[in-house]
């Protein structure tokens, strides 16, 4: 795992902390495979029956993907590449399709990538002082369709327009009302309450945990799109990846100023 993942096990819960506090937990692709392998090696050994994802710090769940990643030219050959599974991609599918329930306990903002993270979780907990935000049209961005139809199962069509659309960031209070959170705590009670209900889940007979996990995500997954629609969805998103104004959201990202879009 190196550093990136911290792994604290405690009988049958795992505690898989995001160790990037001086990037406020910021996700990568190395993050996302540590991450996949552990949830492989979880999967395989059969012993945890819940895991816990949370961020190192106080100050962040996680603040989205590592903006230092992101491409900012992006040749033909690339964005072909980048219709297939991303570590991304393949680091949320593992986590929606590991066996047994998966607790986001959110301490701290979940931006972008970060918020898609918390809510790829079976079970959202936050602390009353966090923010949450999707604000990848603010840096010319065209998200996933996979993450954005994510957001559409859990806070409904409504409120994933008025998110993607603003990029606006919204407290807890509000996060729990669209449905992006089950519970908000205050801080200091964060703790206590997420373990109690990883207890109380693992002590419950693994085989239903399983199953009933599967038949949740067999309903959830029964969505589909031809292949137009998603060869339609690829297209727009390298048409915003090769744009001027995604180099000028980058800019303004690093020089942390208001961007100036010109539609090109």
């Amino acid at each position: 795992m190196g550093d990136r993942l911290l792994i604290e096990r405690t009988e049958r819960i795992c505690t898989i902390s995001i160790n990037r506090p001086e990037k406020r937990n910021a996700l990568s692709p190395l993050v996302f495979t540590d991450l996949i392998d552990l949830l492989q090696r979880l999967r395989d050994e059969d012993e945890v029956r819940c895991v816990i994802i949370r961020g190192c710090g106080e100050k962040a769940f996680s603040s989205g993907f590592d903006i230092a990643d992101l491409p900012v030219d992006v040749s033909p050959e690339i964005a072909e590449a980048a219709k297939g599974d991303t570590p991304l991609d393949n680091g949320m599918r593992a986590i929606s399709d590991f066996p047994y329930p998966v607790i986001a306990m959110i301490n701290g903002l979940a931006y972008g990538a970060g918020c898609e993270l918390a809510v790829t979780c079976d079970i959202r907990i936050a602390a009353d002082d966090v923010r949450f935000s999707m604000p990848p049209a603010k840096l010319g961005i065209v998200y996933r369709w996979r993450g954005i139809l994510k957001f559409i199962d859990v806070a409904g069509p409504a409120n994933a327009r008025e998110m993607f659309f603003t990029g606006r960031a919204y407290g807890a209070a509000k996060a729990r009302e669209m449905g992006l959170v089950h519970y908000v705590l205050p801080r200091e009670e964060l703790t206590p309450f997420v373990y109690r209900m990883a207890q109380d889940i693992s002590e419950n007979a693994p085989l239903a945990l399983k199953a009933t996990k599967t038949i949740f995500n067999r309903f959830l997954h029964d969505q589909r799109l031809s292949p137009q629609d998603v060869q339609e969805m690829e297209r727009l998103r390298y048409e915003a990846y090769r744009s001027e104004d995604l180099k000028e959201g980058q800019r303004a990202f690093g020089e942390k100023r208001k961007p100036v879009f010109h539609g090109r």
